[in-house]
């Protein structure tokens, strides 16, 4: 079996930072590092590319990876370094423990509550039953495919695969969204769907998880506590966004000074997402929640004009930063990924099973519910080509627990999100409008 026992919570690299010119470097070096690459590549991007930032970093950072990997083959430079400090940093905790809880408050705070209870029940379909649908049919595939091309996969560790794959990532989609021309409806549900499935693929993720790590433990499974653990991240993720949303905003009434306000916000973010970890609920369900209260009730009611603009101003900044660097991680990743021609071939089988995992995923909950809703030309097709995939992903397969077959994994996953964000994050727009041409 893949895991060992009793491997059911997260883990990661070592939390080393690498080293420079032979010397371990500090906290702070690491960070000028990242964000002068950052830089440079949102120039590039914005200066020759013009793709939107998820996109243009990820690939300015596999150019620039594979300019190095080029130079090292060729004898012109050391490697060593280079991946030497892409390993040391530690992406899973830095993702899931920090970057995520910011990316996921700003991208609720510009989600307008009202139209979105128009569509919650299709957007929690989506983001429930539908994340249950894509594990199921992606990792059956993946196991199928796997088997045909020599890969002596267990069942248990294709639908693993499938369970991490299968959360859409809502820094790509809401990304690809802003230039896009779809109608607000569609738009509405592809990104608050994104925002919402996330939760529901790390429960599903972890109890995969803990069955693989301990196979007897099939035998006296429950599903009552499968049941009990999704009540409490959701029911009390919900629960607790709500609260500590409410708490800001009174506190938020209470005064009017921009630089407060928008301190009270990066409070409840970082503090926020800390707390729910702590407690053991859906930290990036509870941020959504507290970024839907903040943005529309926060906004609308408590904040002054000038307050309004500050605060939109400083979360548009910061997350534009983080995306930046979060896809600039991605695409330098590549420098300690091990890509073989057989890992291809299995990234090629994982890229088609987890697009017709979407597919169907999509199709389903859609199709039952034309009869009470209406749904956009193409809506099938445009939602299951705009379900990109992205950190999320990455950060759960560097979670998994050490083993030999773990690269399998962590390649297919890598390969599938980079297909994701380049392919389909460049076509997107241009599948929208052949799709909008074509009469009804």
């Amino acid at each position: 079996m893949l895991y060992p026992q009793g491997a059911i919570r997260f883990k990661s690299r070592s939390p080393s930072l690498g080293k420079i010119c032979g010397k371990p470097m500090t906290v702070f070096q690491t960070i000028a590092i990242l964000l002068t690459f950052a830089a440079i590549g949102s120039y590039t991007n914005k200066r020759f590319l013009h793709l939107p930032t998820s996109v243009g970093m990820m690939l300015f950072a596999l150019l620039l990876s594979w300019a190095a990997m080029g130079c090292a083959r060729l004898g012109l430079i050391n490697l060593s370094e280079a991946s030497g400090f892409v390993s040391g940093i530690n992406f899973s905790s830095i993702f899931l423990h920090g970057m995520l809880s910011f990316l996921l408050f700003a991208g609720a705070l510009h989600v307008d509550l009202a139209e979105l209870k128009k569509y919650r029940a299709v957007v929690t379909l989506l983001a429930t039953v539908g994340v249950l649908i894509a594990t199921l049919i992606t990792g059956s595939l993946v196991w199928e495919m796997a088997q045909l091309l020599g890969f002596d996969m267990p069942y248990i560790d294709a639908l693993l695969f499938g369970a991490l794959i299968s959360p859409t990532d809502p820094v790509a989609v809401l990304g690809i969204l802003k230039g896009s021309q779809l109608g607000k409806g569609l738009r509405l549900k592809i990104g608050s769907e994104s925002l919402l499935n996330d939760g529901v693929g790390v429960v599903i993720f972890l109890v995969l998880l803990s069955i693989a790590s301990s196979p007897e433990s099939l035998r006296s499974f429950a599903w009552s506590e499968v049941v009990g653990l999704i009540a409490w991240e959701g029911g009390g993720s919900i629960a607790l966004g709500l609260a500590l949303g409410w708490i800001v905003y009174i506190l938020l009434r209470g005064i009017d000074d921009y630089k407060t306000e928008v301190l009270l916000t990066l409070a409840l973010a970082a503090g926020g997402y800390c707390f729910a970890e702590a407690i053991h609920v859906s930290a990036p369900i509870t941020m959504v929640i507290a970024g839907l209260v903040i943005g529309n009730h926060g906004r609308a009611f408590v904040m002054s004009d000038k307050t309004r603009k500050h605060l939109d101003m400083f979360w548009e900044l910061l997350d534009d930063i983080l995306n930046a660097i979060l896809f600039l991680l991605i695409g330098l990743e590549i420098m300690v990924m091990p890509v073989t021609w057989p890992m291809l071939a299995i990234g090629l089988a994982a890229i088609l099973a987890t697009l017709a995992g979407r597919f169907v995923s999509v199709a389903l909950p859609i199709t039952l519910m034309r009869s009470q809703m209406r749904f956009e030309k193409g809506a099938i097709r445009l939602m299951t080509w705009g379900g990109l995939r992205g950190g999320i992903s990455i950060a759960m397969a560097l979670s998994l627990p050490l083993s030999n077959d773990k690269n399998i994994l962590l390649g297919m996953t890598y390969l599938t999100v980079v297909f994701s964000v380049l392919f389909q994050g460049t076509t997107f727009v241009h599948v929208v409008k052949q799709i909008m041409k074509k009469p009804t």
